[in-house]
């Protein structure tokens, strides 16, 4: 398990360097966190996909809100 839970931090910083809007930054940065959170919680694979998909979905929704006062502003 602690190897999974380290393999998603990795993989989630990595992505992390590469996503050019909120929205896309957001997602990732959720997914990465929400799958922590679910491991700790679930201590199972189910637990972690559905802590990642939360997190995606959340964190991409809080992105989105930023991009859109970004864009609001110029």
């Amino acid at each position: 398990m602690i190897k999974k839970t380290i393999l998603l931090t990795t993989v989630a910083i990595f992505l992390m360097t590469g996503c050019v809007t909120k929205t896309g930054t957001g997602a990732v940065v959720g997914g990465g966190l929400g799958a922590l959170i679910g491991q700790a919680i679930g201590k199972d694979t189910k637990g972690t996909l559905i802590g990642a998909g939360i997190g995606a979905a959340v964190g991409g929704a809080i992105g989105n809100q930023e991009d859109a006062k970004d864009k609001n502003k110029k």
